[in-house]
């Protein structure tokens, strides 16, 4: 949402109005400060036949920032639960050789967004799509982050049921790059154990949260650091996880396993495998199946 006062009246914007090619134009808006709109983006909004909006109320608030006004332009509002009955509206207007600007929430449309079925209908029926680029969320985070960049995945929001998180969470243990994930405050903490589960107490990440907002905060660390920093705390606003790829570990096979043995002479088997994970920086999933088979074995 945004988060800046209204700094340009109504009426005193800088947009400029554009002579429009017929098609559907994806506007990026603002994840915070209201100021990282584009001009072209401004431009766009200015100049369209019809406005397609996330929340309407978010779109009407940044143009009356900008001095944009709507005048007896049609805005349509378009999301996830809207989008069937919808689309036909704005397929007609296409068709019909308008122009659409489609405003997201915040951020880049179809990034964990519900603009992806609208693009692509408009694709089949033979439209043209444009893109009008500005601020993402995950490359602000992964900007910020201090891990590396050449590489990258985005993992958008994560299932909410333990059981299909757990399985999601050991599918990234395979993805060779860096991470990225976005996850509501509200989980955020039973995501972080279930990661180190998957991945790794050592791995290193980067929390961010209220990018570009007045109140914004990236915590750097391992898991285990990040985790135990934020144990007590109630996080607001929207966060971003990026998560260093995995790095080769010195520690074989028969390593884990020497180690193992040794523990489990004197500890339980949850104990055992909490150290050897630590000691090692393998994921938890990985020694305790290496303990249970080695149970087997004896």
């Amino acid at each position: 949402m945004i988060d800046s006062p209204p700094e340009p009246a109504p009426g005193q914007g800088v947009a400029r109005r554009v002579a429009l090619k017929p098609g559907l134009y994806f506007v990026a808006t603002p994840i915070g400060a209201v100021r990282d709109i584009t001009l072209k983006s401004l431009d766009i909004l200015l100049s369209a036949d019809v406005i397609a909006a996330e929340d309407t109320r978010t779109v009407r608030k940044l143009m009356v920032l900008h001095g944009i006004p709507l005048g007896k332009r049609p805005l349509v509002t378009y999301h996830d639960h809207n989008g069937p009955a919808q689309r036909p509206r704005i397929l007609t207007a296409l068709a019909d050789g308008k122009s659409v600007a489609y405003v997201s929430e915040a951020g880049t449309p179809l990034i964990a967004d519900p603009g992806f079925p609208l693009g692509r209908a408009a694709l089949e029926a033979g439209n043209e799509v444009f893109a009008a680029p500005g601020p993402s969320a995950s490359l602000v985070a992964l900007t910020v982050s201090g891990l590396p960049s050449d590489r990258f995945y985005f993992a958008g929001f994560p299932p909410s049921r333990k059981g299909a998180l757990t399985r999601w969470a050991e599918g990234l243990r395979r993805v060779d790059a860096t991470l990225i994930i976005y996850e509501s405050p509200k989980r955020i903490h039973q995501l972080l154990d279930v990661l180190t589960d998957a991945l790794g107490a050592g791995r290193q990440v980067a929390l961010c949260r209220e990018l570009t907002k007045r109140f914004e905060e990236v915590l750097r660390g391992s898991l285990a650091e990040v985790t135990e920093t934020i144990a007590e705390r109630r996080l607001k606003g929207e966060t971003v996880l990026v998560i260093d790829r995995g790095q080769p570990t010195e520690t074989d096979a028969q390593e884990m396993e020497y180690a193992l043995r040794e523990m489990l002479k004197t500890r339980h088997v949850k104990e055992a495998v909490d150290q050897v994970a630590a000691r090692s920086g393998l994921p938890k999933r990985v020694v305790y199946q290496s303990a249970l088979a080695l149970g087997r074995k004896e």
